[in-house]
């Protein structure tokens, strides 16, 4: 028999393994070739399997074809592993046929992710000897996204018709092991496909294939694209656009069903087509960005007098499509499925993270890359974590992701590679342990979790060779912390800092914010000058112009740069000190961080709370801020949104009073005003501490190892339903060992409580920080929360009670034995600890019974 016609034949013997794509103008005429491949399968031994997830299917159910059902979500990585694993879970020697390729749009509203899904699963079919049929329809998808599936199938085969006739032209042709096949047109009759060799036949092949790509205006358009065009153009004739409108909410902005309803409510069509205009990629944008974009367009329409003193946005997003292309194309969705099963969750976590660091991007992706930094020339510029399931309505995801800042100086070249590794450190912060863990104690663990980017220019101003905002900061428009009895939560509170807002989220060294208390915003809990100046800003976060690096620097090294008028607003003088000094016949100004200036600027801080509480009404529950202010004259400022959030807050439940006939030998701690948490009474299984004076005196870098145990002691008692406090000295996870135990929320996501110990012998001193990541993680996870002072707040702390008990640290691992001498973990008898906490009263006792009842 001619050879050329061995693969198209319906009388050969076998159908070759591979994957087929056909290409058509209509599924119809894909379902009159199908029965006599399937007949040809049936005769051959082959197992046949239709994969069917369209509203159109290509073929009806019949005798001998398994047909397996996938649901269609928008959930790419759901419907992908279905499929994956329902490939891999059958034998070999099967016939698979799919639905139309194109159908995948219905959810995904763009080829890339039709490429994606192409790409992962035709490695799964060579592996397991099979072919694959996927009809693909001619004249949807862009020419890139032709060429991308055309290189990764065995064969394409484009089909045409008449209407009475069916012809095909093979377009490549190169399943392996097999002879080569003609690339000449074909008709299909009744023993199969055969070459054209009439005339009339010829005649009528050419007028179908005119017919057919007559029309290819747009074939160069992404399907993504080509809809946003078509609405457009819609909207420029003046035609209601309101559903497209809600369409493209839902496949652009976010799938958290409240910040829908807010978009839809708040957003014009112009403002979808500039968020469009200014995206990177396809899919979505993700929930930072798209609660950034949402708090702006509700203070701009219910709020314009504020607006009118906010930064005009400037920002690009890098859709969340683009996540899994990379992973996709560096060839790590093995990784990807592996690192899902639950054996291999957090084990497999590192090394995947490893490959995501070192994977490379498509030389059109490195082009859309280079018009952005063109864009922002040498500005500094922020990549911000904005993944799909960040920021919304319940959860945050608070500190979780990475941001990075690229300072924007050297050549184009050296710019792009900062730039793409910045990328890369975000996509790998999707497996730190924290972040995993807080998803899977959220039960998100098989929730679709693609990571989009915000990418911002760093709001600041250029101060000699450093390029900082005059303050940053978070801002909660409902607080349950006072740090005064006669404030009132329900005005909000600011946590200001000088220069960039790292210092406002995060535990470090020098990081003493500024409380703001929104009803008396001058107001602090400081007594004397020289108290405020102890317990202030001593490091201010800034951007070194010369370097490109973002450094922390003494604000004494910035303050010569600063202007009068900036200085007045974040300096105060430390009176007795200055006096200290003219005492002793000198004279030299002290000064110290405090932002006062900022706090006593009524306007400022009426418009910072009128634009929280205007916020909160349109989420329907309190939310929280990150924002920048920048001031350029004596009374000339701007603020920038830079994010916005829901806020859990802390809601009793029930409450619990504490028992007025507690034994008072029984009591081992007694404070009042310094927890947060919901009224509560606790059995205590067992309490981890950390003695301060031990700790105080181990070598700095050794002190990591006690973050390491505890998070070690963390995991042992995962999933076994203890009751477990912990007890540190001075800051629970700071970033600086200097200041308390640098722990991460994997290391204490399974206590019930957290204790922070003064002890000023040490230099150890908590901070209520209220609008820290730490924090926040603390709220949402409803773990107590309490600081133990070493003032009038405490009226009673007895450490001795438990640590003469006997220490199982070692227990858990005898590598951790040799931290006996800093650290002990104490296991309690069933109901001789119990914590009890009143929420009302602001009241926490702790009590332990030496003998038992």
């Amino acid at each position: 028999m001619d050879t050329s016609k061995r693969y198209y034949s319906m009388t050969e013997e076998t159908i070759p393994a591979g994957n087929v794509v056909w290409e058509l103008t209509e599924t119809s005429d894909f379902s009159r070739i199908l029965p006599g491949y399937r007949k040809r399968a049936a005769a051959a031994g082959r197992r046949i399997t239709y994969i069917t997830f369209s509203d159109q299917p290509v073929m009806t159910p019949a005798e001998g074809v398994e047909v397996c059902a996938v649901p269609l979500t928008h959930r790419f990585e759901q419907f992908t592993m279905a499929v994956y694993q329902l490939l891999l879970e059958g034998k070999g020697n099967r016939f698979i046929i799919f639905d139309c390729l194109s159908d995948l749009q219905t959810a995904w509203a763009t080829d890339l992710m039709m490429e994606n899904f192409f790409m992962v699963i035709t490695p799964v079919i060579r592996r397991i000897n099979a072919i694959a049929f996927y009809p693909l329809r001619r004249s949807w998808h862009s020419q890139k996204a032709i060429s991308r599936i055309r290189n990764h199938a065995e064969a394409v085969i484009e089909v045409f018709s008449d209407f009475k006739h069916i012809f095909i032209r093979p377009e490549k042709t190169g399943i392996a092991g097999e002879a080569p096949v003609t690339r000449q047109p074909m008709v299909l009759t009744e023993d199969g496909f055969v070459l054209i060799t009439d005339g009339q036949l010829e005649a009528r092949f050419s007028k179908a294939v005119n017919f057919a790509l007559g029309n290819h205006a747009q074939e160069s358009m992404d399907s993504w694209d080509r809809f946003f065009h078509k609405v457009r153009k819609e909207f420029e004739a003046g035609e209601d656009i309101s559903r497209e409108c809600e369409q493209i909410c839902e496949i652009m902005m976010s799938r958290d069903p409240g910040i829908c309803r807010m978009v839809k409510e708040n957003f014009e069509p112009t403002d979808y087509f500039f968020v469009k205009e200014h995206m990177i990629g396809t899919g979505l944008i993700g929930g930072k960005a798209c609660g950034m974009l949402t708090a702006r367009k509700i203070i701009e329409n219910h709020a314009p007098e504020i607006f009118d003193v906010m930064e005009p946005h400037n920002s690009f997003f890098i859709g969340s499509d683009v996540f899994y292309s990379y992973i996709v194309e560096n060839g790590f969705w093995d990784y990807r499925v592996r690192q899902r099963s639950p054996e291999e969750y957090f084990s497999l976590a590192d090394s995947f993270a490893d490959k995501l660091m070192h994977g490379s991007f498509s030389k059109e992706m490195e082009e859309e890359f280079i018009k952005l930094l063109k864009y922002y020339g040498p500005a500094p510029i922020i990549v911000r974590s904005s993944s799909i399931l960040e920021d919304g309505f319940g959860n945050a995801f608070a500190g979780k992701y990475e941001s990075v800042f690229c300072a924007g100086n050297g050549s184009l070249e050296e710019r792009l590679k900062e730039f793409e590794d910045a990328i890369r450190v975000v996509y790998a912060s999707t497996l730190s342990k924290s972040a995993l863990d807080y998803r899977l104690r959220r039960g998100l663990d098989n929730r679709d979790e693609q990571m989009a980017l915000l990418v911002m220019r760093v709001s600041g101003i250029t101060y000699g060779k450093y390029f900082l905002p005059a303050a940053a900061g978070v801002g909660y428009s409902y607080s349950t912390y006072r740090f005064l009895d006669s404030l009132d939560p329900r005005a909000g509170m600011l946590r200001l800092v000088m220069g960039l807002g790292t210092c406002a989220v995060d535990r470090v060294e020098g990081s003493y914010p500024r409380l703001v208390s929104l009803d008396k915003p001058a107001a602090t809990s400081f007594k004397t000058p020289a108290e405020h100046h102890r317990y202030s800003q001593r490091n201010v976060q800034v951007i070194d112009l010369e370097t490109g690096q973002l450094i922390q620097l003494p604000f004494s090294r910035i303050e010569p740069s600063i202007p009068a008028h900036v200085k007045k607003k974040l300096f105060d003088h430390d009176i007795e000190a200055e006096r200290s000094f003219m005492d002793r016949g000198r004279y030299r100004d002290v000064l110290f961080v405090s932002c006062s200036g900022l706090a006593r600027d009524q306007e400022l801080m009426s418009k910072m709370q009128g634009m929280m509480q205007t916020i909160q009404t349109h989420y329907r529950q309190p939310v929280d801020i990150e924002f920048t202010i920048n001031l350029y004259g004596e009374d000339s400022y701007s603020v920038n949104l830079l994010q916005c959030r829901p806020l859990q807050v802390f809601e009793d439940r029930k409450r619990h009073m504490i028992p007025a006939d507690l034994p008072t030998r029984d009591i081992f701690i007694d404070c009042r005003h310094t927890s947060m948490g919901q009224s509560q009474e606790i059995a205590l299984d067992a309490i981890v501490y950390v003695d301060p004076i031990a700790y105080y005196e181990m070598p700095y870098n050794q002190k990591y190892e006690v973050a390491a145990a505890i998070g070690r002691i963390n995991w042992y008692y995962q999933g076994k339903k203890k009751k477990l406090l912990l007890m540190v000295p001075g800051r629970i996870g700071t970033s600086s060992p200097e200041l308390g135990v640098p722990t991460t929320y994997s290391d204490i996501s399974e206590f019930c409580a957290i204790f922070e110990i003064s002890e000023s012998r040490a230099g150890y001193n908590p901070e209520l920080s209220y609008g820290s990541h730490i924090f926040q993680d603390l709220v949402e996870n409803e773990i107590l929360y309490m600081a133990v002072f070493e003032d009038e707040r405490t009226s009673c702390y007895k450490p001795e009670t438990i640590s003469c008990l006997e220490n199982k640290i070692s227990s858990i691992d005898e590598e951790l034995a040799s931290l006996k001498h800093v650290m002990g973990l104490f296991e309690m008898e069933e109901g001789r600890c119990m914590l009890y906490h009143d929420l009302y009263e602001e009241h926490l006792v702790v009590t332990y019974r030496k003998e038992q009842a």
